[in-house]
């Protein structure tokens, strides 16, 4: 049932206090009077948190709602303003994105008096006069508080869920976070039933509002090389083929999320833990899903299982079912070779870079023996930990096709072979070329073609062949490797197990000459 009359005047946010419509110095002084008070009262009442940061993580909250906010808020309950930070802070963790609370709030009697719970946490306004006359003495009003990602039409999706309740709106608060979050607190009557039976109600609103955003899981198969992944079971999720032995899929509910490392277009990239295990946990944006992420989800949880290797980051698991989808691996603590090289201005002695290049040939040798081409192998997916470096992301790997090639575009332009940039069928040796470019970048510290943008690299590497200025005081032995993992012909590149004894040898011959001491790529003229 719809929302009543006399209530749906509060499905809109009320007008801004007038010195707070447009954030200016009022509203930011009260924000910091109300930020003080709260913080008075915290430490001299039972609700006291003595833990480090405390004060910080309350002007936080404080900051990052709009000035009205402090206004509307009563602020002698400060156990409501902790209930606002708490949900806020929840709706943040990927896993979660919209919760919500409920409590009792006032009570209406016929003679239009009120009874005030101890719950109310917003100043109520004056009534609208036709909405006191009620057909039983009295009438409980519920209290709805939801945290929540402020995407488009998410604010109508509640107030049509509370609608659907049967519930009226009688008041309503919407503040919008600096930060994309969304604080919503509706006063309501119209439940005949218990508090609890109201919260559950609710929760089950809430998990169809969840699943709605992953409309393209719930009705459309994804394709996975041969096989159609059919969605045959009662709950929805990515099918992902499995044999009997497959325990891959992870409870959400055993995932915590410590803090954000990247986000990308289609996907955030955290820091957690699993079962005390710390953990990378990569997840998809419901709002960006399409036919072909969703493809490339699946491929990718079904090569990531397949692979268990020393220099393979690896799968724990993932998480196919709405509304969180994700896919969990190890946690490697050094980070990226991409970000060490230019974020923080690393760089690589000579026996470095031959270490490096061997873990990362071991792991591209086992890949290809198993049929899996990377397509996408630079250094911003190589990962280091414990003097290990680990192949990462394979987001769009592929198990090669039965004829032994593929084709279409993929991968990252400065890394790219020629004949991926040209569309041209390739196979496995596309991978040894954008391995030569990682070595070179290894050697130098420099971006490949830094000068030119990816396009403009791009159409060199095809129409001029060129190639990254070789370093003059490089190995000879080194220059040999490169040149030949960067052949325009890929059957004259090596294969990876070729490379791992090319590598072998070179480190033989650099720690008994002592060339080792040098540092790879000082000068920058010579070879080409």
């Amino acid at each position: 049932m719809a929302a009543e009359s006399c209530g749906s005047r509060g499905a809109s946010p009320p007008p801004q206090h007038p010195s707070s419509a447009s954030g200016g110095a009022a509203g930011r002084r009260r924000k910091a009077e109300a930020y003080r008070e709260v913080l008075r009262r915290i430490r001299g009442g039972p609700a006291a948190d003595a833990r480090p940061g405390f004060d910080d993580e309350l002007w936080a909250h404080f900051h990052s709602l709009p000035a009205r906010y402090a206004f509307d808020v009563n602020i002698e309950r400060v156990e409501d303003i902790l209930l606002h930070k708490r949900l806020l802070e929840e709706a943040r963790e990927p896993m979660n994105g919209l919760v919500f609370d409920v409590r009792h709030s006032q009570i209406f009697t016929v003679d239009g008096s009120t009874e005030v719970d101890s719950a109310t946490s917003i100043k109520k306004e004056e009534q609208d006069p036709q909405c006191s006359a009620f057909a039983s003495d009295q009438r409980p009003l519920y209290e709805v508080i939801f945290a929540c990602d402020d995407k488009p039409k998410r604010l109508s999706q509640l107030t049509s869920l509370i609608g659907e309740l049967g519930l009226n709106i009688q008041e309503a608060h919407a503040f919008s976070t600096s930060d994309g979050y969304s604080l919503d607190i509706f006063v309501v009557d119209g439940w005949k039933y218990e508090v609890d039976a109201l919260r559950n109600t609710l929760r089950r609103g809430i998990e169809e509002i969840k699943h709605r955003a992953w409309p393209l899981v719930h009705s459309t198969p994804v394709s996975m090389g041969h096989q159609l992944l059919e969605d045959s079971s009662p709950a929805d999720c990515v099918q992902i083929p499995a044999d009997s032995t497959d325990v891959w899929e992870v409870d959400p509910r055993l995932l915590k999320f410590e803090r954000k490392l990247a986000s990308g277009s289609f996907g955030d990239l955290y820091h957690g833990s699993y079962c005390s295990q710390d953990v990378a946990i990569k997840v998809l944006k419901p709002e960006r899903v399409s036919v072909d992420m969703l493809r490339e989800f699946a491929q990718e949880v079904y090569i990531m299982k397949k692979v268990r290797h020393k220099n393979v980051v690896q799968f724990i698991g993932a998480c196919t079912r709405p509304p969180v989808m994700c896919i969990v691996t190890e946690f490697m603590r050094g980070g990226s070779i991409f970000d060490y090289i230019y974020n923080h201005r690393g760089s690589f002695q000579l026996l470095d870079v031959l270490r490096i290049a061997s873990d990362v040939s071991k792991g591209m040798n086992y890949l290809h023996q198993i049929n899996i081409i990377h397509r996408d192998l630079k250094t911003a997916n190589l990962l280091m930990d414990d003097q290990v470096v680990k192949v990462a992301d394979f987001g769009v790997a592929r198990v090669k096709d039965q004829s032994g090639v593929m084709t279409a575009e993929t991968g990252t332009y400065r890394w790219m072979a020629p004949e991926v940039i040209e569309h041209s069928p390739y196979d496995q040796r596309a991978d040894v070329f954008s391995f030569g470019i990682v070595l070179w970048e290894l050697m130098t510290g420099k971006l490949p073609y830094e000068d030119m943008t990816p396009l403009q690299a791009a159409v060199a590497v095809v129409q001029k062949d060129l190639r990254p200025t070789i370093p003059a005081d490089t190995h000879p032995m080194l220059v040999g490797l490169l040149q030949k993992c960067w052949q325009r012909d890929p059957a004259l590149r090596p294969t990876f197990a070729e490379v791992l004894d090319m590598l072998h040898s070179i480190n033989e011959v650099v720690r008994s000459s002592g060339h080792h001491k040098r540092r790879p790529g000082r000068s920058h003229s010579g070879h080409s």
